[in-house]
């Protein structure tokens, strides 16, 4: 029982000072994905393309076993469809784990081949790739979605 109490209180401290850090961080302090926004998710699909497919997938299938650690310890990258669990988070924690990398929500010590893309993706860019995977969602899941960021507003 021990060795999961304390790297679950970890991941809640970790989330609790990311979130602060991303607060604070220039642009956007709410994220709001606009998948309906042709421009914007065309935009986004053509960055997926470039940026995320390789490990990602092409059609955000995730990599084979990613709820399964590896060997050094890490995570395989998620699918971004609707069998993962992307659509489980805010726009804001999309957007900060975007920009900022998993380890400022999680904390430091957190190891994950998701690079940070603050410095390589403008924010308008980051929400555009959200924005197309939003877009790539069932009607229903994005409604899911959409009461989670609502509950967040509403806590926030």
């Amino acid at each position: 029982m021990k060795r999961f109490l304390i790297p679950a209180l970890l991941t809640v401290a970790g989330l609790a000072v990311g979130l602060v850090v991303f607060l604070r961080q220039p642009g956007p302090s709410q994220a709001v994905l606009k998948p309906a926004d042709t421009e914007l998710v065309r935009l986004g699909a053509e960055i997926y393309a470039a940026e995320c497919a390789t490990c990602h997938g092409a059609e955000l299938e995730g990599q084979a076993n990613w709820r399964t650690r590896r060997a050094d310890g890490r995570l395989p990258a998620p699918p971004h469809d609707p069998s993962g669990h992307t659509w489980h988070h805010p726009d804001a924690h999309l957007f900060a784990m975007t920009k900022l990398g998993v380890q400022a929500l999680v904390g430091p010590d957190y190891e994950s081949d998701m690079p940070a893309y603050a410095g390589t993706l403008s924010d308008r860019e980051i929400l555009a790739v959200l924005s197309y995977i939003k877009s790539t969602w069932p009607e229903d899941i994005q409604a899911r979605h959409d009461e989670i960021n609502r509950r967040f507003d509403a806590q926030n």
